[in-house]
Formats: C-alpha cells, sequence, structure tokens
C-alpha cells in the first residue's frame, strides 16, 4: 500500500504532474516535491516519481533518468501506467501519450521533428490551463488531500484511468457481438462494421466499435458503422472515417428514417430488422 507520493522539486511538466495523477486515483496520499532519500527509494509504501535514478516498479520507483540516451521514449507517466497494466491501451487509446514521451526524453527539437512540424509550433499546442496548473504544483512544497491542486490532480488521474479502463470494456463486449458485413456486388461491393443491441447495454457502442474496427485493421475496408441508438429503439449509421463512399442525406424520404444530416455522414432509423438495415445501407451508396 502506497502512502506517500515523492517527486522532485523545481519546476513541473506534463510527465511527472500525470504520473503523480494517475498514482493518486489509485492511492490518495499526500505529494511531496523534494529529493528521495536512500530509505525512501527502498521503501515500497514511499512511491517515487521522475526522481532516484531508479526503475524498480516492486519498490515503486518510477524514474527513467537513467536509461540510455537512445532506450526508447519512456517517462515516468510510462512507467507508473505499466505498473497499472494499462500503458499499451492508454498508448492506443490516448493520441497525446507518445508526444508527451518524446517531449519529456527527446525535448522539443526532436519531437518538433518526430511530428514532421517546426519547433515554433510547438510552442503553439501550450495553453494557460498547461501553464497554470504546472506552475501550481511546481509552487508548493508538499500537495494534500482537501487542497485545490491535488484534488484537481486526483480527478485527472481518475479520469484518465477510468478512460482507458472503461473504452477497453467496451471494444471487448463490441467484440463479442460484432459482425462485419459485405455488402453490394463487384466493384460496387462496401464493408459495415454492425453491433447489435444487447441487454445490458453497451455504452457507447459506437465508440467502441469505431476502435474495433481499427483493431480488427479494416481501416480502409469498412465505410460505415451501425450501432443501437441511445436515443431509441432503432440504430444509428454512420460513415466510418467520413467514407465517401455512403452518403446517409440520400436517405431523407425513408418513413422509417427520422434523421440524416445534410452533410450525408450520419442518419438514425427505427429500423431494427438486419435485412432493412441492409437495404437502407444499400440505397445510401453515393
Amino acid at each position: 500500500m502506497i502512502k506517500s507520493i515523492i517527486t522532485h522539486p523545481g519546476g513541473a511538466h506534463k510527465d511527472d504532474f500525470l504520473a503523480c495523477a494517475v498514482l493518486l486515483s489509485k492511492y490518495p496520499v499526500p505529494i511531496s516535491r523534494c529529493d528521495p532519500t536512500e530509505e525512501e527509494l527502498k521503501d515500497p509504501q514511499v512511491a517515487i516519481v521522475d526522481v532516484g535514478h531508479r526503475h524498480q516498479a516492486e519498490l515503486n520507483n518510477f524514474d527513467h533518468h537513467q536509461f540510455l540516451r537512445d532506450h526508447e521514449p519512456t517517462c515516468a507517466l510510462s512507467l507508473v501506467l505499466q505498473k497499472f497494466e494499462i500503458y499499451e491501451d492508454a498508448k492506443e487509446f490516448c493520441g497525446w501519450l507518445e508526444t508527451t514521451e518524446w517531449f519529456d526524453c527527446r525535448g522539443p527539437h526532436d519531437t518538433a521533428e518526430w511530428l514532421g512540424i517546426d519547433r515554433e509550433s510547438m510552442a503553439k499546442l501550450n495553453s494557460p490551463l498547461d501553464v497554470t496548473m504546472f506552475q501550481a504544483f511546481a509552487n508548493m512544497k508538499e500537495h494534500l488531500p482537501g487542497e485545490p491542486v491535488w484534488e484537481v490532480m486526483k480527478m485527472m488521474g481518475t479520469d484518465l484511468v477510468s478512460y482507458v479502463v472503461s473504452l477497453r470494456t467496451r471494444i471487448n463486449q463490441v467484440a463479442q457481438k460484432e459482425e462485419i458485413w459485405e455488402l453490394g456486388e463487384d466493384s460496387g461491393k462496401f464493408m459495415v462494421a454492425f453491433v447489435p443491441r444487447t441487454d445490458p447495454a453497451i455504452e457507447d457502442p459506437s465508440g467502441g466499435l469505431a476502435w474495433r474496427v481499427k483493431e480488427l485493421g479494416l481501416e480502409q475496408e469498412v465505410v460505415a458503422m451501425v450501432y443501437p441508438d441511445s436515443r431509441g429503439e432503432g440504430y444509428g449509421m454512420r460513415r466510418y472515417n467520413d467514407s465517401a463512399a455512403l452518403d446517409f442525406s440520400q436517405l431523407s424520404e425513408e418513413s422509417d428514417v427520422h434523421f440524416t444530416h445534410n452533410r450525408g455522414f450520419i442518419a438514425k432509423t427505427t429500423a431494427t430488422a438486419m435485412p432493412r438495415l441492409k437495404q437502407l445501407l444499400l440505397s445510401a451508396r453515393a
């Protein structure tokens, strides 16, 4: 059981801030900003974050500065997420994570080059939210439960962990029920990902289905998704990656279609029978 968290004094960065925040989601304990003692480094009840020159997950030491120069970008946040056994999912679901690793380990110049942008553009990605939170975290030597910065950090860490875990759950639920439809003939064939209504219902089935298509490696083949409508008994139909193969605005006159966006990327129908859903998809071909 972790009873306290220690991270380095001085300036704060996204890495140490979020690593501590993730730890708070499970261990709501005080945070001290100081150099750890040898005794603290050997105590598994004290989590040492981004300082100490040791990565020993069994002792809750999460520093990366001792890694070799050409080591794959890995920061303290990476190590904490690995400890929580959600790192691979976090890296897949959170597009900002790999950039954070690069920035913390390789600096702004190499990160800008890796992203394919100029260094000046990196500064344009900052906001007062980043500056204010990191300064508030850095300006105090100790952060205690009930204090504003500590509470915000705990909220952010809890939200991040919950997002990653719940999305993996939804994807796994979708994987148990998914169907991939091949519709049309010859050169007009196209693929659609479908998930039926379940009891209990899958939370945000369209989001889970979109990630599942990616995991199946079908991003180039699937042009649309069909999923239970959260506002009714029917189904939603949405273009995948905004594929131009389907234009759902063409369904606006169908009696069982009660909503189509004039940009053609989504439609809602009261239809529930698979043959009718497939017929609507065929009618939406651009």
